[in-house]
């Protein structure tokens, strides 16, 4: 592809970035197509010869589009949002016309401290006190991972990553059920073990761990001669918005010397909205947050903050300086490589610069007190109608809810039933959980460009599919 062609398929892509936007509310949410039926469309072997762009555009229009999920769909009401507004894919053109890798300063300074900058400028955002540093993950699981890494090297006196595991006290990690699974994978990858990972007993409307129980237990474990290394507390957890007392959490991290890591990958976002930051207050207490601007503020994935206390620890834990990466006559430069797992890094802050600047925080806090309103609105029809009830309530712009079968069939197999039939019939997109052992289906409200129009039809998809006698037993 020579300069001429690269200008003329590049204009073209983003034309078609343009028209397809505009063009979402027209296609379902979902594809309608079958397991394997892209995978049986594509040819078996590779190209032995060049093949003309238009005809690779072509197949990519006829053959791989009608086999997306279209998350940026203004009706996309399932899991969390991945939001990538329009000006934060601008920025992306530019990420990856450059294509630099920015594992150091020297390879990027640019990139470096754009980020710098840029992670402070949500932490004021969000309302964090000075003192906390930053830098950008892929994504929640990584900074988890990392603060689990710091954790256990913190507990081990440093000497983890030099030993081994092998003939150390047992590690504890204290969690309630209510946090990712991305949790229980950094146990797994940090060699801790799932047996280490202890479930707390939760409670009340935001299914809240209990701190007497969890105080309890760290002492139980170390009479019992393990040794307890870290908590990590949930802001908004992705099932029904799981919320911790993080303020009682980080007095009993505080009294017994550990780590305290909190997940507000989603609801973090909501915190530039200082009406809302009681519910992560004593944040400013913990050893690393992470959110995530890549679910509900509109950056592009992957775009995952992790804020630190003491950056140091992270970079003890992971920096490796081989002589070829070092930064030689550079004193104080910061070299995110050595903050996170993965050597390689994207430019990340570009886009969140893009949009922090494009859109200014008045601009997205409206949104997400409209996303609020919108899903606390609707959740109070839903408990209106007879045939429906409301699991829980809404956390911020999440919340669940059950329609009630009107005959003796298993209620789980109905709901069931329903959240399959509104997602084939392609108008909204929803998923279900499990509360307290039973089927709900979940709701939120998140992408960039919904209206309280198109939540008004999911209000109206969701009754006329419930009470379409072709779901009933």
């Amino acid at each position: 592809m020579n300069t001429n062609e690269f200008r003329q398929w590049s204009q073209r892509a983003a034309d078609w970035g343009a028209d397809y936007r505009n063009s979402l509310r027209e296609r379902p949410v979902r594809p309608l197509v079958d397991p394997g039926d892209i995978f049986r469309s594509i040819e078996a072997t590779p190209p032995e010869d060049a093949e003309p762009m238009d005809r690779i555009f072509a197949d990519f229009e006829e053959k791989i589009l009608p086999g997306m999920t279209h998350w940026q769909h203004p009706r996309f009401f399932a899991y969390f949002p991945a939001n990538a507004a329009p000006v934060s894919v601008v920025a992306e053109y530019l990420v990856s016309a450059m294509a630099a890798q920015c594992m150091l300063w020297q390879t990027s300074p640019a990139a470096t401290e754009l980020e710098t900058r840029t992670v402070d400028w949500m932490r004021q955002a969000l309302g964090l006190p000075e003192g906390f540093s930053g830098v950008i993950q892929d994504s929640a699981s990584s900074a988890t991972l990392n603060a689990v890494l710091t954790m256990r090297e913190r507990a081990l006196d440093w000497q983890g990553n030099r030993q081994g595991l092998a003939g150390q006290a047992r590690l504890r990690v204290y969690s309630s059920d209510q946090v990712h699974t991305s949790i229980d994978r950094a146990i797994w990858v940090s060699g801790i073990g799932e047996d280490n990972l202890v479930r707390i007993p939760v409670s009340g409307r935001f299914r809240s761990m209990d701190t007497a129980a969890l105080e309890a237990v760290i002492v139980a474990d170390r009479a019992a001669g393990m040794l307890p290394a870290g908590i990590i507390g949930s802001v908004g957890g992705t099932s029904i918005g799981g919320t911790d007392d993080i303020v009682a959490i980080a007095g009993v991290a505080r009294r017994h010397g550990l780590y305290l890591h909190v997940d507000a990958a989603w609801a973090g976002s909501a915190m530039i909205c200082p009406e809302y930051r009681h519910f992560w207050a004593g944040a400013e207490h913990a050893d690393s947050v992470v959110f995530n601007p890549h679910k509900w503020l509109g950056a592009q994935f992957d775009c995952s903050i992790q804020f630190l206390r003491q950056p140091e620890d992270l970079v003890r834990t992971l920096a490796i300086k081989p002589e070829f990466l070092k930064t030689h006559g550079r004193d104080g430069i910061i070299n995110y490589s050595e903050w996170s797992v993965p050597l390689g890094r994207r430019f990340r802050a570009l886009k969140l610069w893009f949009l922090l600047r494009a859109h200014g925080l008045q601009n997205l806090r409206a949104m997400i007190r409209n996303h609020v309103a919108w899903s606390e609105g609707l959740a109070a029809r839903l408990a209106g109608e007879p045939d429906f009830e409301i699991v829980s309530e809404p956390m911020l712009s999440l919340f669940s809810f059950r329609h009630k079968t009107t005959s003796s069939a298993d209620a789980d197999e109905h709901n069931l039933r329903l959240v399959n039939a509104i997602n084939d019939d392609g108008r909204i997109y929803l998923t279900q959980t499990r509360v307290d052992g039973q089927v709900a289906i979940r709701f939120q409200v998140g992408q960039f460009e919904t209206t309280a129009g198109d939540v008004d039809a999911a209000f109206a998809v969701i009754t006329e599919i419930a009470r379409n006698s072709a779901i009933q037993p």
